[in-house]
């Protein structure tokens, strides 16, 4: 909150797609229900799914798994540089907050093993190998629950 002269300002977090995701949206009964009459609370479960996820997503779920002490910060490594993309027309990094684009980490974990070895680097093969793997553990794991009343 910044406090100005004689009022304040709210400024709103910036939501990842993963917690947006997780948010429900307010339907039109929903809305009526709130108009005194008590409403069973709710629940909407966001699970790991890199095989469909986008940029920020797996950026979010990296963050998570290093707060939680799951993943060390140099195992983050490959995940960072596959939250990475770069504008093929200007070569300015794209945003990842503002894009969408849903993407198969895991395929691009495989392909980005393949095109190391074939380079010889074989380091970030097995450290891209130990991303897949983890990637592979966490599929369809609970990432987050949002309750509602």
């Amino acid at each position: 909150m910044r406090v100005e002269t004689g009022s304040s300002v709210y400024q709103p977090r910036q939501m990842s797609a993963v917690t947006e995701a997780a948010l429900p949206v307010q339907s039109a009964s929903d809305a009526s229900a709130a108009d005194g009459a008590a409403t069973e609370p709710s629940a909407k479960f966001g699970k790991a799914d890199f095989t469909g996820m986008t940029r920020q997503q797996l950026f979010d779920w990296m963050n998570n798994q290093i707060r939680s002490g799951a993943m060390s910060m140099d195992d983050s490594t490959p995940f960072l540089g596959m939250t990475m993309k770069i504008d093929a027309r200007t070569g300015v990094p794209v945003d990842m907050q503002t894009d969408s684009e849903p993407v198969n980490f895991m395929q691009r974990a495989a392909r980005g093993i393949e095109a190391a070895l074939s380079r010889g680097e074989n380091d970030s093969a097995a450290r891209l190998s130990a991303a897949l793997s983890m990637m592979q553990r966490y599929q369809g794991q609970l990432t987050s629950v949002d309750m509602h009343a």
